[in-house]
């Protein structure tokens, strides 16, 4: 039986970026006779995962990784287009991305991939960084706790996401897991 695949897109959000990368480890070892998880990084989302330490990570526990060089390359948005992937996955994603994708501003390989996937009618699963308004913490590489205040504006372009058709919203990390359950149980 031929595996499914999968685009799992990766920003330049680094809240959640580590949880949402163990998770992602546990479904594709889960899924690893029925799914292939290819991965996608922007390159902001190159410089998160170095910051954190966690590309080799990745490297090890997925086969295929590239990271952006523009917004077609890879040619991420051609093949998601064409229907070479069951679904979009983007965790975590960055506001900026966020904001692109609700925009309709297809700069960076993500948002593009996502728009036009929008387009074709590929089901699009977003793990936003500013989900809700409000103060929350978020841990750094070294430990330390950040406290950042996600605006009204931001959470404004999520909003105007769960609106759009086949795109969906996760919360947190551990959602994830439900997303492969539904397309693949």
């Amino acid at each position: 039986m031929k595996k499914k695949k999968i685009a799992w897109g990766i920003t330049g959000a680094g809240d959640k970026i580590v949880e949402t990368m163990k998770a992602m480890e546990k479904i594709n070892k889960e899924y690893e006779d029925r799914v292939d998880i290819e991965v996608f990084i922007s390159k902001a989302g190159d410089q998160v995962i170095k910051y954190y330490e966690i590309s080799h990570d990745i490297e090890r526990n997925f086969d295929k990784v590239w990271v952006e060089i523009n917004a077609n390359s890879p040619f991420l948005a051609g093949n998601i287009q064409l229907g070479k992937y069951e679904f979009m996955l983007i965790a975590p994603t960055s506001s900026n991305t966020v904001a692109k994708i609700a925009m309709r501003m297809g700069d960076t390989l993500i948002s593009n991939a996502a728009i036009m996937g929008q387009k074709a009618d590929i089901p699009i699963y977003i793990l936003p960084s500013d989900y809700e308004e409000g103060t929350t913490i978020t841990q750094l590489p070294d430990g330390n706790d950040l406290k950042i205040t996600i605006r009204k504006e931001d959470v404004e372009h999520v909003k105007k996401l769960t609106k759009m058709h086949e795109t969906f919203i996760i919360k947190e990390p551990k959602d994830l897991v439900k997303v492969f359950k539904n397309h693949f149980n």
